[in-house]
């Protein structure tokens, strides 16, 4: 297979992206990744990520022609478009299969002849549209036309069981060889274990919570530069930081400490930090001295922490002008 390398990264190298954005650097042909090249594009997918408590990708389409980019299509998640400038028409013919999946038993119906709605978005109108329903967009009201799409990520029960047989892992039966050669009595014992392990799991009324704080601490980052500083960040209390990740998880452990976790890692810090840690969280952005007057410290710890976060990629600093 041909890998196609974008311009940027063949002219100045992943090892220079890498320490530029304090992280290993991948370039995804063909993904525009609004999100993480435009700032207010950013902001806005992370209070949605936060408020939805899903990942969100934004992508950008603009059009000058009247063709349609995908003709009549559906989608294997949530999206929501904001029309950003000119107007789009919007075809809607609704679903013809429930809750389909990128990867499905069976592929949905064709659509209807007819759409079950026809709209067109103006600059500031927004429209949701429900993953498997089928549409067609067009510019076709005789001018430009700029509109995001925030797609959400699709989370289902099938995400779920991947989840759980993968933290079946640490029991020895999961992990066993299956019993090819024994008796049929050896097939079924292995086969209710396994169902007993599932019940158990199952039995759990904690388990989709569980289950859903591990995704979020385990969600992407974005791409955030936070050249000069991803070798240590200086006592200057006008830095501006902030996290990387949309839902981070804040707690305290058994002896007090504050316990961050995020980008699938566990962080714990003196329990005087929680107040810092708590306005990042809670998102946005802060200079180095709130952060140090929030804790209670002195610029150069509440430095000391942040440069621990942006080594982790869970952070990005900033010189204010």
């Amino acid at each position: 297979m041909t890998t196609v390398v974008s311009p940027v990264v063949a002219h100045l190298g992943e090892d220079f992206l890498t320490q530029v954005y304090g992280r290993t650097y991948r370039h995804f042909p063909g993904e525009p990744a609004v999100d993480e090249l435009h700032p207010g594009v950013g902001e806005l997918a992370q209070q949605l990520e936060r408020h939805l408590r899903t990942g969100i990708q934004v992508n950008a389409y603009a059009s000058w022609t009247p063709e349609e980019g995908f003709g009549v299509h559906w989608d294997d998640h949530d999206v929501i478009a904001l029309q950003i400038g000119g107007a789009k028409r919007w075809r809607v013919y609704g679903p013809t299969r429930q809750a389909p999946l990128h990867r499905d038993t069976d592929l949905p119906e064709p659509p209807p002849d007819e759409p079950l709605v026809e709209l067109v978005l103006n600059a500031g109108d927004m429209l949701y549209l429900p993953r498997g329903w089928w549409h067609a967009v067009a510019a076709s009201e005789g001018v430009h036309s700029l509109h995001l799409t925030c797609g959400m990520q699709t989370t289902t029960g099938v995400d779920l069981l991947r989840w759980i047989s993968e933290d079946l892992r640490r029991e020895i039966c999961v992990r066993s060889d299956l019993p090819r050669f024994g008796t049929e009595e050896e097939k079924a014992e292995f086969v209710r274990t396994l169902g007993d392990l599932l019940m158990k799991e199952f039995g759990d009324d904690g388990l989709l919570d569980r289950y859903l704080s591990v995704r979020d601490a385990t969600e992407r980052s974005r791409l955030a530069p936070s050249l000069p500083y991803v070798e240590g960040v200086p006592a200057d209390p006008g830095l501006v930081v902030r996290l990387v990740t949309s839902r981070a998880r804040l707690s305290r452990d058994a002896e007090g400490n504050a316990v961050l976790v995020a980008g699938g890692e566990e962080w714990t810090f003196a329990s005087g930090t929680e107040p810092l840690l708590s306005l990042l969280v809670g998102g946005g952005a802060y200079r180095l001295d709130v952060l140090a007057r929030a804790a209670g410290i002195r610029v150069g710890q509440a430095a000391l922490l942040v440069s621990q976060l942006i080594d982790g990629e869970l952070a990005a600093v900033e010189k204010t002008s």
